[in-house]
C-alpha cells in the first residue's frame, strides 16, 4: 500500500550502500517506461461543474489539519481545508502505482510496488492503479483523521489541474505526513506523466473529498462521475 512506498524506498537506499559492485553490477535495471506511460493528452471527466467552478470555492482556506502535511513533489508544506460538504487541499501529485499487479504498475516499473491497496473491489481483490482513478489520502494522525471527520474509502474527490476536473475515489491510504498522491489512471486522465519512476509533477493539483459521496462499486467510474458532478454541483451551491 502507498503507506509502506516511502518506508521501502529508504530501506532500499540503505541496503544498496551495503551491496557489494559486482553484485550490483549483475543487477536487472528497472525496465524501460513503456510508452503508454508517458503523459497523454487530458482525458478527464470534465462537465459540470467547470474546474473554474470548483477552484473559486477553493480559493479562501478554513485550516482544519492541526498541523502541516509535506507533498515530496512540490516539496511544500500543505493544509487540509474545511467547507460545507467537503475538505480539500492544494498540492502537487506523486504517483502511486499499488494494487493488481499490470504492464503500468509492477516491480519493474515502481522500485516500491505493493500489490495491495487499502480499500478493495467487491470480490476483495485490491484495486488496480493503472485502471482506476483513485486519490491516497494520509493515514489518521493527530493533524486530520479522515474517518473522524466522516470520509470511507471508496468516498468521491474531484482532481483538479490545468482546468481538467477527473473524478476519482478514496482508494488508498499514505503516510501520515505526505499528501498529494493519485493513482496511475488519476494522473494519466488529467495528461500528466503517470510513470511511477519519474512521473507526477509539482504543478498546483487540487483535491476535493466529498464525505458521505461513495456510489455503488469502488471500481464503477461511469457511477463515480455521474455522482462526482452530483455532490460537486451541491458544493457549489453551498459555499
Amino acid at each position: 500500500m502507498a503507506k509502506l512506498k516511502f518506508a521501502l524506498a529508504a530501506l532500499l537506499a540503505a541496503a544498496a550502500v551495503l551491496v557489494p559492485v559486482q553484485l550490483t553490477a549483475q543487477a536487472a535495471p528497472h525496465a524501460p517506461a513503456a510508452a503508454s506511460q508517458a503523459a497523454a493528452s487530458p482525458n478527464a471527466d470534465g462537465g459540470s461543474p467547470t474546474a473554474a467552478q470548483l477552484l473559486a470555492k477553493t480559493a479562501n482556506c478554513k485550516v482544519v489539519s492541526k498541523g502541516t502535511y509535506t507533498n515530496t513533489q512540490a516539496n511544500k508544506k500543505v493544509n487540509i481545508c474545511g467547507a460545507t460538504g467537503a475538505f480539500f487541499w492544494t498540492s502537487g501529485m506523486n504517483i502511486d502505482c499499488d494494487g493488481q499487479r499490470t504492464t503500468q504498475c509492477n516491480e519493474n516499473t515502481d522500485c516500491c510496488y505493493q500489490g495491495d491497496t487499502s480499500f478493495h473491489l467487491a470480490n476483495g481483490k485490491p484495486l488496480s492503479a493503472a485502471v482506476t482513478p483513485y486519490v491516497v489520502i494520509p493515514l489518521p494522525s493527530s493533524r486530520f483523521n479522515y474517518g473522524s471527520n466522516g470520509i470511507k474509502g471508496g468516498d468521491i474527490l474531484a482532481v483538479i489541474y490545468k482546468n481538467q476536473v477527473e473524478y476519482a475515489v478514496f482508494g488508498d491510504e499514505g503516510p501520515n505526513n505526505i499528501i498529494g498522491e493519485a493513482s496511475y489512471a488519476t494522473a494519466k486522465a488529467l495528461g500528466i506523466n503517470p510513470d511511477p519512476s519519474n512521473g507526477g509533477t509539482a504543478d498546483p493539483v487540487t483535491y476535493i473529498v466529498f464525505p458521505g459521496s461513495k456510489s455503488g462499486a469502488i471500481d464503477d467510474h461511469n457511477a463515480t462521475v455521474t455522482k462526482g458532478r452530483q455532490v460537486a454541483s451541491t458544493f457549489i451551491s453551498k459555499n
